[in-house]
């Protein structure tokens, strides 16, 4: 069972309120809470809470506490509580609250997926090396090599936080993960056109000729990797995997555009082109379809609980 600490900085004033209203029927049950006062006019209402749980307590807490001078909440993993909570709390009798979402928050959520999609100077030099290396893989007609460039490839990040932002309908994340991810496809791509002018590579070069049309195994490649991508973020599955997928599906298909573009041969680098983009707005519209179908909504589209105002 994962677990949080949900940190709630509220004035004094409503501190108790607050602890009070959290132990509604309508709200999903918490393991533990208390209070601390932090100073004469603010208090810290610490709640340990299942993970799922999180964002419909954060949602309500903010809908009554927000305009407050000082509120702020603050999400902390446990790694390991004394006595331990049982596996299954039981639920209350509000239908909503026995939902469980089965992901991370919306805040924390958003702040890993924006956190990995920021252009760095490490997300530079590993795109370097990646497109590097597929040329090389691609060239040389290597399996091994070019599943080497598809490790190194960070692409995971901007992809996810394009699909999310999507989702959430926020624009700043969306023009900062689209900003990342063309940084990426614009390194790649210069490499690649410069490999292909001077290396000549040959468009019959089997593990070339694979990434120059589009099938129906393409297709569910890009599916499945989009569904990973988002799910990678939402529950325990290894990031660094399921970023290989993605790069399967996106960086390959992109160095030969840019290595056949480079060399002149036309009509292998429209076919590696239409692959490329056919891979890329399938694994976005289905990160975005994987977030929606688990809840992921703006703060203020969904259902949201509400509790007494503070007085």
């Amino acid at each position: 069972m994962a677990l949080r600490i949900l940190e709630i900085v509220v004035p004094t004033t409503c501190a108790e309120e607050v602890h009070s209203q959290l132990a509604q029927e309508k709200l999903p049950p918490i393991i533990d809470s208390w209070i601390q006062e932090l100073s004469a006019d603010r208090s810290c209402v610490r709640v340990l809470v299942d993970a799922e749980d999180t964002e419909t307590l954060t949602d309500a807490i903010a809908q009554i506490c927000s305009q407050r001078e000082g509120f702020r909440i603050t999400s902390l993993p446990v790694e390991a509580t004394l006595p331990m909570p049982t596996e299954e709390t039981p639920a209350k009798e509000d239908g909503d609250a026995a939902q469980k979402s089965g992901r991370i928050s919306r805040e924390e959520l958003f702040a890993d997926v924006s956190d990995s999609s920021r252009l760095t100077r490490t997300f530079v030099i590993m795109t370097v090396l990646s497109a590097l290396v597929a040329v090389i893989g691609l060239t040389r007609d290597n399996v091994v090599i070019i599943i080497g460039a598809m490790v190194l490839a960070p692409l995971l990040g901007p992809n996810v936080a394009l699909a999310l932002a999507t989702a959430l309908a926020d624009a700043k994340l969306a023009w900062k993960s689209s900003g990342s991810l063309l940084a990426g496809l614009s390194i790649a791509f210069l490499i690649a056109v410069v490999a292909g002018a001077v290396l000549h590579p040959s468009a019959g070069i089997p593990q070339i000729t694979a990434r120059t049309s589009a099938g129906w195994g393409d297709l569910i490649l890009a599916i499945a990797s989009g569904i990973a991508g988002g799910l990678s973020y939402t529950t325990s599955i290894p990031s660094a995997l399921v970023g290989v997928m993605v790069a399967v599906a996106l960086l390959p298909p992109w160095v030969v555009f840019g290595m056949m573009l480079g060399s002149s041969q036309w009509g292998a680098a429209v076919g590696a082109l239409l692959l490329t983009l056919l891979n890329l707005i399938c694994l976005n519209l289905t990160g975005v379809l994987t977030f929606v179908l688990q809840g992921v909504s703006p703060a203020g589209g969904g259902k949201r609980k509400r509790l007494g105002e503070c007085r």
